[in-house]
C-alpha cells in the first residue's frame, strides 16, 4: 500500500474534481496547478506527470474501498445479506459524499490505452467482486442463499445491476436518490436468491 502525502492527497482531490466538472480530457498539469495556487514545477515535485496523479488517485480510492470494508463491524448472527446491502450501501454512501469519484473509477474507457491505468481500475472491480462472490459462496455454504446460480453469474448481475444505478445517478446530475435506488436494486436481487 503506497503513502500519499497531504498535498498529494490535495492533487489528487483537486484532479477528481476537475475530472468531473469538465471531463477527463481536460485535466492537465496547467490547469491543475493553476486550480490549486501551484507552479507546475512545484506540481511536479509531487508527481511526475498526469498519468502518475491517475495512478495514484486510482491506487487512493482502491486503498480507502477495502480498509473501509474491512472496518464494517459486523456481528457473528450478521446475516450474508446484511453484510451484502451494508457492503454496497458502504460503497454508494462513499459515491454520494464525494461523487467526483465516479467520473475516475468510470472512465475506464478513456484509460483503456494506458496499461497502468486500465490495469488499476481492474485491480478495484477484481478486489469488489471477489468481496461480493466471497459473500455469495457464504451465503450458498450455510444455506442463507440458494443455488439455482453460480456465485459467479450472481457477482456479475449484483455488480451489474448497482453500476448501472450508478451510472444513471451520474447522467441525472447527481439528482436521483442513490442510496435508495441501489438499495431498491439490491433488495430485488436479494429476493431472487435468498431462502
Amino acid at each position: 500500500m503506497q503513502k500519499f502525502t497531504d498535498r498529494q492527497i490535495e492533487i489528487m482531490e483537486a484532479a477528481t474534481n476537475i475530472i468531473s466538472e469538465f471531463g477527463i480530457q481536460n485535466l492537465t498539469i496547467k490547469t491543475l496547478a493553476k486550480n490549486i495556487k501551484l507552479s507546475e514545477p512545484a506540481l511536479y515535485r509531487h508527481f511526475k506527470s498526469k498519468n502518475q496523479i491517475l495512478w495514484s488517485l486510482l491506487e487512493y480510492f482502491k486503498t480507502e474501498i477495502e480498509n473501509r470494508i474491512q472496518s464494517i463491524p459486523f456481528e457473528t448472527s450478521t446475516s450474508e445479506a446484511d453484510k451484502l446491502k451494508a457492503i454496497f450501501n458502504s460503497q454508494l454512501q462513499t459515491f454520494v459524499n464525494k461523487p467526483a469519484i465516479v467520473s475516475v473509477v468510470f472512465a475506464e474507457n478513456i484509460f483503456h490505452y494506458e496499461k497502468n491505468l486500465s490495469n488499476k481500475v481492474s485491480e478495484i472491480m477484481n478486489m469488489i467482486q471477489d468481496y461480493v462472490k466471497n459473500n455469495i459462496k457464504q451465503g450458498q455454504e450455510n444455506g442463507e442463499y440458494n443455488k439455482l446460480m453460480g456465485a459467479s453469474t450472481l457477482t456479475t448481475i449484483l455488480i451489474g445491476g448497482i453500476r448501472m444505478t450508478v451510472l444513471k445517478w451520474k447522467l441525472s446530475e447527481y439528482k436521483s436518490d442513490l442510496i435508495k435506488d441501489g438499495g431498491t436494486v439490491l433488495d430485488g436481487i436479494l429476493k431472487m436468491i435468498v431462502k
